[in-house]
């Protein structure tokens, strides 16, 4: 039987994390995909019953969560017809280190009628350089840079274009499976790295992640690509498509705070990618 990893055990009715949720900010903070796919695990769990989809997952990193016991209540806000509104938050030593709400809805019939659409779709890596696996592997990235490929190094993207990655995250909870939604949730967060990310590394750390979802992923590895990065004294605003083999699937927008003087360098970048694997 493999052993693949996992960010949290469960232990004592709750949660304790892994070394696998160290965040590359500090070894004693736990990182933000982890506690965002500790969230979308449990609202997914509790409230995507009945015919529900859960479409849009709104995070809130307002505080550093540790490597203590950790515990998730929950709130129904809203239980319509068509329409359902959860809250939860994640709670150590009875404070409140972030917390979540997600809509869900009910699947129905598309209108009529024909949309814009973003007229270049994100190209995921080709089947040679990243073949399907069940297994959570080592993230590729990949920039617009002429001589830039898909590499498993970020140092091979120390350059100011279009940041993208494609990525088979570690599962949120030892010994569960992945569902999309919490696929999509732990990738999505992805938006603050490939948003924030220039030439000398990363120096904008997000307070938030709204994930907005049209369908499910399907497979296992999703992409995330930049649309954009605006940033004005030392507040950031970077939103990002998420795309799997089959096309685009949603978005993710992420607000960002400076943290310059802990500004994440390239090479630190490829040690903290390599130590979750």
């Amino acid at each position: 039987m493999v052993d693949v990893p996992a960010y949290f055990d469960v232990v004592d009715g709750g949660f304790y994390p892994t070394r696998f949720a160290a965040s590359q900010w500090s070894s004693a903070q736990v990182v933000g995909p982890a506690l965002t796919g500790l969230m979308a695990h449990e609202l997914e769990r509790a409230h995507a019953t009945d015919g529900f989809v859960p479409v849009r997952l709104t995070v809130d990193l307002f505080s550093a969560a540790r490597f203590e016991h950790t515990v998730t209540p929950m709130v129904r806000v809203r239980d319509g017809r068509r329409i359902r509104v959860a809250d939860v938050s994640v709670m150590q030593g009875g404070k409140v280190a972030a917390r979540a709400s997600a809509v869900l809805l009910q699947p129905s019939e598309q209108p009529p009628g024909e949309l814009w659409q973003r007229e270049r779709e994100p190209q995921p890596p080709s089947l040679d350089i990243a073949p399907v696996s069940a297994l959570p592997r080592v993230p590729l990235f990949g920039s617009d840079a002429e001589s830039a490929q898909w590499s498993p190094q970020p140092t091979a993207h120390e350059n100011n274009g279009r940041k993208r990655t494609w990525q088979n995250p570690i599962r949120v909870v030892t010994g569960e499976e992945l569902t999309p939604f919490v696929r999509a949730a732990i990738v999505g967060e992805a938006a603050s790295m490939v948003t924030n990310w220039g030439d000398k590394g990363i120096g904008f750390i997000n307070t938030d992640m709204t994930l907005a979802l049209s369908r499910m992923p399907q497979g296992y590895e999703i992409g995330v690509e930049a649309d954009s990065h605006f940033s004005d004294r030392g507040m950031a605003v970077g939103v990002a498509t998420l795309f799997d083999r089959d096309g685009s699937l949603g978005s993710a927008m992420v607000t960002s705070v400076s943290n310059a003087g802990r500004q994440i360098s390239n090479a630190q970048l490829d040690v903290a990618v390599s130590a979750r694997f």
